[in-house]
């Protein structure tokens, strides 16, 4: 009589028991957000983006991504490493260089056949004039009073991914992420998350599963209310202290399918929905609990060592002057080179200036390590 394997079956439970975790968690944490007592567009910053690759492909990655990208887009992606380490770097600027958008990520591989990555991100408004002192006690004009202090928001992430054999080869991965937002030495806030990922190839077709900001992500926000008391006590306005913002979950759906085109080349062509929780945004598909958001992305390749990228994403209806109403999209563009270890992505955003945000050029670079033979 055949005794069935006693680990497979406490596996098994052990990641049916976790998916309900997370589901049910997902579903408290949604309707909390119908009493109304969270904002909308909480830490926004982590929403925009990594990876050249991933912006020429217009954000379409949850499903196929395989490098040390994988952190932020989906963890259980980091299995797929190529290299025993791998490091990469991006940076991209917004609003003719106002802001300043910087990457960077590790990931290396352990013994037990699971990758551990590191991933830092940093989108600022720096050498922000504060004019409060520019008048002197005599009401004179004075340039030397101007001091000069940034907003930046930083993410930092630690994510782990393992692949399931008891599950087919079933990829999973998370992400701890600590949020620290910083505005000049007016106030800062300090927040905590776990992100949550799961990739899944079968036959030439990959899917993926990303949950971001799972249980909800909390911002503590502390205000020093010496260096604004005197402008809110101008203004009539309350000055707080503290306040707490949380950021409610969102889940993005993948799947990917690659073709190979005679011996040299292949096409890649994914898709991305990304479903947001925190009441009616501005998408393709929206309701006032939960909306809807598409993105498609194309890649051309030439043995694997020449690329050419396309997407499109950030559906939206725009009101014009006259009040009436059309559809915007973004469309991007990307090309990309592998030269022995390492691998040069170029992306440009909007082109055309067919959406409603500024285009921008994204650039980022990865190294291998210790390649595999």
């Amino acid at each position: 009589m055949h005794c069935p394997d006693l680990n497979y079956i406490h596996n098994s439970r052990l990641m049916v028991k976790g998916l309900f975790v997370i589901l049910t968690t997902l579903i408290s944490v949604i309707a909390a957000n119908g009493q109304g007592n969270t904002p909308k567009y909480s830490n926004e910053f982590l929403n925009i983006g990594v990876d050249a690759r991933a912006f020429g492909m217009g954000m379409s990655m949850v499903s196929h991504v395989g490098d040390v990208s994988a952190g932020y887009w989906n963890p259980a992606g980091l299995t797929h490493l190529d290299s025993d380490y791998q490091l990469e770097l991006m940076h991209s600027a917004y609003f003719g260089g106002i802001a300043n958008y910087d990457y960077g990520a590790f990931a290396a591989k352990l013994k037990d056949k699971s990758v551990l990555g590191v991933s830092v991100l940093r989108f600022a408004v720096d050498d922000i004039a504060d004019t409060r002192l520019l008048f002197d006690a005599n009401g004179g004009i004075n340039y030397d009073n101007i001091q000069y202090f940034s907003a930046a928001d930083y993410g930092f992430l630690v994510s782990y991914a393992k692949e399931l054999a008891v599950f087919d080869g079933m990829q999973v991965g998370g992400s701890l992420k600590v949020i620290h937002r910083i505005v000049g030495d007016f106030a800062d806030s300090w927040g905590f998350g776990v992100d949550f990922g799961v990739q899944k190839k079968w036959e030439s077709w990959q899917f993926g599963l990303m949950a971001r900001d799972v249980f909800g992500t909390f911002n503590s926000w502390s205000i020093n209310d010496n260096e604004l008391a005197e402008v809110y006590q101008q203004t009539g306005n309350e000055l707080y202290t503290q306040s707490l913002e949380i950021t409610l979950p969102r889940v993005i759906i993948g799947a990917a399918r690659t073709v190979q085109i005679g011996d040299n080349f292949t096409l890649l062509s994914a898709l991305d929905l990304t479903l947001t929780t925190d009441g009616q945004r501005n998408t393709l598909v929206k309701s006032d609990i939960v909306s809807l958001d598409p993105s498609f992305g194309l890649e051309a390749g030439y043995k694997n060592i020449a690329f050419i990228r396309g997407g499109v994403g950030q559906f939206q209806q725009v009101k014009d002057f006259d009040g009436s109403k059309e559809w915007t999209f973004q469309p991007n563009i990307g090309v990309g080179f592998k030269v022995q270890e390492m691998s040069i992505d170029y992306a440009f955003t909007d082109i055309g200036d067919q959406a409603a945000g500024l285009y921008s050029h994204v650039f980022s670079v990865k190294v291998n390590f210790n390649v595999e033979n």
